[in-house]
This record gives C-alpha cells, sequence and structure tokens, in this order.
C-alpha cells in the first residue's frame, strides 16, 4: 500500500465512508481497508451517521428521548430491554401470521403451517417415501 492511498483511506475514513466503500473506492479489498484502519486507530462508529438533535421522539416503553441517525429507519425503543419489555406488556398488539390447515399428500394426515412456507409433507418421513418411494 502506497503512502498516497494510506493517506486517502484516512481522509474517507474521517469523512464519515464505511470500510466497504473506502475499498471500493479505492479499488482494493475491504480486509486491507479494514486492518489498515486497525492499525491506525480509525474504527469505531461511522461518523457519516448524522445525528438528529431532538426530534421530538421518545421511547415507547420508558419515555426516554431517542436520538435518531439521518438516513436510517426511525428507531422506535430506547434499548432491546425496552423492547421486549413493550412488546410482553402489549401482546394484544402483535401482529401474527395465521397458521392454515393443510393436508399431507402421502399420508393424508392433517397438518398446520404458515402458508408462506410451501410446506407440503407432514414429515421428512412422508418427503422421503414421496421422493425415494416405501422401500430404504
Amino acid at each position: 500500500m502506497t503512502e498516497l492511498e494510506k493517506q486517502k483511506i484516512i481522509k474517507l475514513r474521517n469523512g464519515g465512508y464505511g470500510y466497504i466503500r473506502i475499498a471500493q473506492t479505492l479499488g482494493m479489498s475491504e480486509n486491507t481497508v479494514k486492518s489498515f484502519c486497525r492499525r491506525n486507530s480509525l474504527c469505531g462508529e461511522n461518523k457519516s451517521a448524522v445525528k438528529i438533535k431532538d426530534s421530538g421522539c421518545r421511547c415507547r416503553q420508558c419515555g426516554k428521548k431517542i436520538t435518531q441517525t439521518a438516513g436510517r429507519k426511525p428507531k422506535v425503543f430506547c434499548s432491546d430491554s425496552c423492547r421486549i419489555a413493550y412488546w410482553t406488556a402489549n401482546q394484544d398488539k402483535v401482529v401474527r401470521r395465521t397458521a392454515v390447515e393443510f393436508e399431507c399428500p402421502v399420508c393424508h394426515e392433517k397438518f398446520k403451517d404458515y402458508p408462506r412456507n410451501n410446506r407440503k409433507y407432514c414429515s421428512r418421513e412422508c418427503y422421503i417415501k414421496r421422493r425415494y418411494g416405501d422401500e430404504p
């Protein structure tokens, strides 16, 4: 790696670029960029993640102010513990998929599964029977 490339990595990293973006810009391996940044203490939080000050958003669980990050999905909870506590206390607000009843084409046993799973057989044994026949 040349001195010019090293200076470009430092400049881009301080400008808020991530490892992948720097690597693509300079046409080098992501791991090379990452190693250089770690050796030179350029790792850590991406500085391009501009914080939106006083967005007025508050945690649904505890009411603590949440600092939003520009260009990211808006945060609703301040932490994982608040998110878990909220959804545990508000089970009625959880959107659940409804299981549908299917019939296995091999043994004709009824079973329930979610429609998007594309499941056809009630068990692995029935799948094997259909795929390879009754004999082991």
